[in-house]
């Protein structure tokens, strides 16, 4: 059988057993033992062997990406180009959103007194998950340029280590071939080893990805997901438009590969996506899905998918922008026109920055509902339901950055493997 079929079964056994589970059992003790001590350690395990990697992969990768293509010019040319098309199609994605939003409306079919029962339930998570409050501004731009890249990685900080990483790579482009050789090697070796491990974390995939999901369908309350039956619907309808859509079109009439074989191909992306709810987590697999399925060049591979891994967030932006108006809905808030221009621009905006680890783009979607004058607490009541829509979203957010990768490397002329 092969990996991505090995994985596919164990998101489905892993569900059935959940599922099954919680409609037997409940809330029984040995039930929940068995999350805490069985299933999720092995899902941690796997996922923390991927978070193991994602450092030394992005410095190497992108560095090594960066200086491969020689050229500075080229190298603004393709950045020019994969940061056009990440905001091009975020904004896309945000407008879909808000689109279903205003037309289906599941915000004015929440009771108030579901209303209240979920404020009261999940305001203590909403107040942890949140913090301190989020803030974006010239701050946030200033901080993409890290003080010290050590702590950088240590904090999980990718915009910083990306922006060392570019600037090392721009850096050994000026050195003699003879200086820059001895550094390139190392690089690649860096990678070598990398993906390597790679292989060993995707050889237990299959059981932490049961693992994962077995714990999500255990502890995911139907009674919540029943009250904002309207609003997941939403949510879905709109990433699988984004996804099958707008992905899949621009994938068939714009790179040329045909619509079955694209998603075919990305089989084991998405549901490494699926299952971790981590664009970080899921590069690994999203470089080897682009080298090995499509044939694009290592160089641009390496420098775009790290980029969009943090900077490309189409399915967070649309889960935002539809987050907002849901929100505003419930809280009776009538945002106008431009209110909701607003909503698309910071949804874009923020997606950027957003972690690209679980729950990531809460903390900023608070600071877009406070903009538009939503209070910010309401946050609170999606919070029962965010852990399936955040693994959901991870799916077009790193679809969109392979998508990316392709329309950069055929611009650049590169021969892709698109029919077999």
């Amino acid at each position: 059988m092969k990996l991505h079929n090995k994985i596919l079964l164990g998101l489905v056994l892993g569900a059935g057993a959940g599922i099954v589970s919680k409609l037997v059992f409940g809330e029984a003790p040995e039930l929940l033992w068995i999350v805490e001590n069985v299933a999720t350690p092995v899902g941690q395990v796997f996922l923390r062997m991927l978070f193991m990697i994602v450092v030394p992969l992005i410095f190497g990768s992108v560095t090594l990406g960066v200086a491969s293509l020689g050229d500075l010019t080229r190298i603004g040319r393709i950045g020019g180009k994969a940061m056009g098309f990440f905001f091009l199609t975020t904004a896309f994605a945000a407008a879909i959103g808000l689109t279903l939003v205003n037309v289906i409306g599941p915000g004015r079919q929440l009771a108030p007194e579901v209303r209240t029962q979920l404020l009261e339930e999940y305001s203590g998570e909403a107040t942890a998950r949140v913090g301190g409050g989020a803030v974006f501004g010239v701050e946030t731009f200033v901080n993409i340029v890290p003080r010290n890249p050590v702590d950088s990685a240590a904090r999980g900080d990718m915009l910083g280590l990306i922006f060392f990483s570019l600037t090392f790579g721009i850096a050994l482009t000026q050195l003699s071939k003879e200086r820059a050789q001895p550094i390139m090697a190392v690089l690649e070796g860096l990678v070598d080893v990398v993906t390597r491990i790679i292989g060993y974390a995707m050889k237990i995939a299959p059981y932490g990805v049961a693992g994962l999901i077995f714990g999500v369908t255990v502890r995911f309350g139907a009674e919540v997901l029943q009250s904002l039956a309207l609003y997941v619907i939403t949510v879905m309808l709109g990433l699988a438009i984004q996804l099958f859509g707008v992905t899949g079109m621009i994938a068939r009439f714009f790179v040329g590969i045909p619509y079955g074989r694209f998603f075919g191909k990305c089989r084991s992306l998405m549901v490494t996506a699926f299952s971790t709810s981590s664009s970080n987590a899921s590069l690994p697999e999203n470089i080897r899905t682009a080298e090995e399925q499509f044939a694009v060049p290592r160089e641009i591979a390496s420098f775009v998918l790290p980029l969009g891994a943090t900077m490309n967030m189409n399915g967070t932006a649309l889960f935002e922008g539809m987050t907002v108006l849901f929100l505003a809905q419930v809280f009776g808030v009538e945002l106008s026109l431009t209110s909701q221009v607003i909503v698309i621009v910071m949804s874009v905006i923020t997606a950027v920055g957003a972690a690209g680890v679980p729950g990531g783009s809460i903390p900023l979607l608070v600071l877009i509902l406070e903009t538009v004058g939503v209070p910010g607490e309401g946050i609170a009541l999606i919070l029962g339901v965010d852990r399936i829509l955040d693994m959901s979203r991870t799916v077009p957010n790193v679809m969109g950055d392979q998508l990316t990768a392709l329309v950069v490397a055929r611009s650049e002329g590169a021969a892709l493997r698109l029919d077999d």
